[in-house]
């Protein structure tokens, strides 16, 4: 009864539900995996201490930054040099900008360091002036910034001291010394009222550090679990689809054999 199985115009049919059945349950088992990854990531997260109270370690000693060091207190020293205004920042629901500080470290090479938060526009409000001399500073590392990265404007024709991206890459053609592929914020932003007051300029307030990109369990990570039914569902489907065509076979064979039917009407179904 079962011998159409073997015909050429089976073949293919076979070959197709032998490969797409186990592709879409690698795919699927695949999409759990990243899931599951995600939630270890967040679970991670909520066990370590919140970045205030872990030790600051040296800078060079966390880098790269991954999702492990990402948010963990860096100290460096050294002078400031560039300051970049990065427009179109929210904090708390209102419009502002950062104001990041290249700091020369002795190597030579510059941490951006986004020393704090203003409302307004940027170029349209007073900044308070970068400490001089040599400083060591404290800040939350943080990865280098992506044009998927929230509030980043990547088509770029700023006005000249604006930045649209907190990157090595968007800095290395505006400085003339390497850039730590990595930034700081600080969560004391060294800015006093008094300073504040006698250049007539409003208090930087502090940016929080944001978690690693990927990590967490945020809308991607909930499109991954999506996908993961998604793709055991096109299984199950195919796997359903060829018992479905092999039993209308069977029984178009057998109403043949019964002569319930012909061979034509056979091949016509």
């Amino acid at each position: 009864m079962y011998r159409f199985l073997l015909t050429p115009r089976w073949w293919g049919i076979n070959l197709f539900a032998v490969l797409a059945i186990p592709f879409c349950v690698f795919m699927g088992t695949w999409q759990l995996g990243r899931f599951e990854d995600r939630v270890q990531t967040h679970e991670q997260a909520q066990e370590q201490p919140a970045p205030g109270n872990r030790a600051a370690e040296p800078l060079d000693d966390l880098l790269p930054v991954d999702k492990v060091t990402s948010g963990r207190p860096a100290t460096a020293t050294g002078r400031y040099a560039d300051q970049f205004l990065v427009p179109g920042r929210e904090l708390d629901d209102k419009s502002g900008f950062y104001v990041l500080n290249l700091l020369r470290t002795d190597s030579g090479k510059a941490l951006p360091v986004v020393r704090g938060w203003l409302p307004g526009k940027a170029g349209q409000t007073t900044v308070p002036a970068a400490p001089t001399g040599e400083v060591t500073v404290t800040g939350d590392l943080q990865a280098s910034e992506n044009a998927g990265t929230a509030g980043v404007d990547p088509a770029g024709g700023l006005p000249d001291g604006q930045l649209g991206m907190i990157s090595a890459a968007s800095l290395v053609n505006l400085v003339p010394y390497d850039v730590y592929d990595a930034w700081v914020t600080l969560q004391d932003t060294d800015s006093k009222s008094t300073d504040a007051k006698n250049s007539g300029a409003t208090a930087l307030r502090p940016v929080p550090a944001v978690a690693p990109q990927g990590s967490g369990l945020d809308l991607k990570a909930f499109q991954n679990l999506g996908y993961t039914g998604e793709w055991f569902v096109f299984a199950a489907f195919v796997l359903f689809m060829w018992f479905r065509l092999v039993r209308r076979e069977a029984e178009a064979a057998r109403d043949v054999r019964l002569g319930l039917a012909d061979d034509a009407d056979t091949d016509s179904a």
